[in-house]
């Protein structure tokens, strides 16, 4: 049997590109890590390993801790960490969710080609740049007084769909219908309502954007077809979260648990996992307060993408329905969701935390769109500004491998810190520009040193190992032409 070693933590290779590390000691399940020699060496740089043995500890977790290839360290637990605990004996954990609740991504297709935005690139991207609020702080496509925003955080992107923002084909290509009914706006305070208020139709800033870019490959034609993508074809990606209503919610929601849970927290190896349990009255009100973030974050990228529809609409001079610019899918990451799955030939409830992990359901999950049904949930991978992106589907092995998840980007490789001290925004733009023909705008140059490509991990490789493990498989890719940024 193959063994790596990295720190005290022994793992073993259980088959190709499945790594794991032993349940001992009082861990509640053994931790695997989905990763090539490659990744894994990177993986194993930083506290990733260490905190995904950690998170065995959590009650309830089921089956496996599963790091995903694009897994490096985040808060408690690593960012491309999924978990499944019990929604009757275990707990749900903030820490296991993140702070951007539902950060996610979603992408728009067109009928443009490539050959119709040549030269039209400057101009649509300090369009964009105009036209969609980013950066730190406040600004957005919407300003919501109180009734807005509990509206919003209650019915998610019907209340765009009825103020006009949204279609019905918008709604009918979002996981969940941009819709979680468990929201519960009571259960988010006041401070977190008032901190996204403004904020409503926003990038942010970190490493959310909006890019527009060409489908380059084509690796499953009928899937393809399925989702409406061909080669040459121009895509609009979009990539970003709750804003500060998301970060407020996971910080007021952790200390109350250090409040009152502490007891759960001293059984734990690290208290930024911490977790309330199942069946409790603090558990209850995180997930009803999670599903209003997550209701409020598919608005966020919903406005965006109607602000982006009406500067396609001015730089392109028609309608943006000629252009048929369509939603292909939008999907979430950093959320626990209830869901069933199978384990030892039995249905189980379970919470599963997926912390920049994307779900990767296969064809016949009922919670599908029927118009991915018999295909298999897109998928969305987003690369670095440098790099491609990618397009997959849930493959058939989710289920059994990883309760039906995939990674959720390339995943860093370097600290924001260390970013800016290798690089200079301004010299990575010029760069993208004149080498690649990349036009890249953001709030400062410090932004594009901290997202520069040499940031981040490989991503052909990451989808390499997801398509190989069967978890999920590759249909297109795509490269950048235009990126904004915060």
């Amino acid at each position: 049997m193959t063994t790596r070693e990295f720190g005290d933590i022994e793992l073993r290779r259980v088959r190709e590109h499945v790594w794991e590390i032993p349940q001992e000691g009082d861990m509640n399940a053994p931790a695997r890590i989905l990763a090539s020699e490659a990744l894994l060496e990177q993986i194993g740089q930083d506290k990733t390993l260490e905190q995904l043995r950690n998170a065995t500890h959590l009650p309830g977790i089921t089956k496996h801790a599963i790091c995903m290839p694009d897994g490096h360290q985040g808060y408690g637990f690593p960012v491309g960490g999924v978990g499944a605990t019990d929604t009757t004996d275990g707990c749900i954990s903030p820490g296991a969710v993140g702070y951007d609740i539902n950060c996610g991504v979603r992408m728009m297709t067109t009928n443009l080609t490539y050959e119709d935005l040549q030269g039209k690139e400057a101009e649509l991207v300090d369009a964009l740049f105009e036209a969609i609020p980013s950066g730190l702080g406040g600004g957005g496509v919407v300003n919501g007084d109180a009734e807005t925003i509990d509206d919003i955080l209650a019915r998610g992107m019907q209340w765009a769909l009825d103020e006009g923002y949204a279609t019905e084909d918008d709604l009918a290509h979002c996981e969940d219908e941009g819709f979680r009914d468990d929201a519960h706006p009571e259960y988010v305070s006041q401070k977190a309502k008032d901190r996204g208020r403004n904020q409503i139709g926003s990038l942010g800033s970190g490493n959310h954007f909006l890019e527009v870019q060409r489908v380059t490959d084509i690796y499953r034609d009928d899937v393809a077809e399925s989702f409406g993508l061909e080669a040459d074809q121009i895509v609009v990606l979009i990539h970003c979260g709750s804003r500060g209503l998301g970060h407020q919610t996971c910080t007021d929601y952790l200390r109350r648990i250090e409040k009152e849970h502490n007891d759960l927290l001293e059984e734990l190896p690290d208290k930024e996992l911490a977790a309330a349990p199942a069946g409790s009255e603090l558990a209850e009100e995180y997930y009803g307060a999670m599903c209003a973030a997550i209701n409020f974050a598919w608005v966020n990228r919903q406005l965006i993408m109607h602000r982006t529809r009406e500067v396609f609409a001015d730089v392109f001079d028609r309608e943006w329905h000629d252009m048929e610019m369509r939603l292909l899918y939008d999907v979430a990451h950093n959320i626990a969701k209830k869901e069933v799955h199978t384990i030892d030939g039995e249905e189980r409830e379970l919470y599963v935390h997926r912390k920049g992990a994307t779900r990767a359901f296969p064809a016949g999950r009922p919670e599908l769109p029927p118009a991915y049904a018999d295909v298999g949930q897109p998928v969305i991978i987003p690369g670095s500004m440098g790099a491609g992106s990618y397009v997959l589907r849930g493959g058939d092995e989710s289920l059994g491998l990883t309760f039906g998840s995939t990674a959720h980007g390339a995943g860093r490789l370097m600290s924001r810190t260390k970013a800016k001290q290798e690089y200079w925004g301004e010299t990575v733009q010029e760069e993208l520009r004149e080498q690649e023909k990349i036009f890249v705008k953001a709030q400062s140059g410090a932004t594009v040193a901290e997202e520069a490509p040499g940031v981040y991990k490989d991503v052909d490789e990451v989808v390499r190992v997801s398509d190989e493990l069967g978890i999920g498989d590759k249909v297109a890719r795509t490269f950048p032409v235009c990126n904004i940024k915060g």
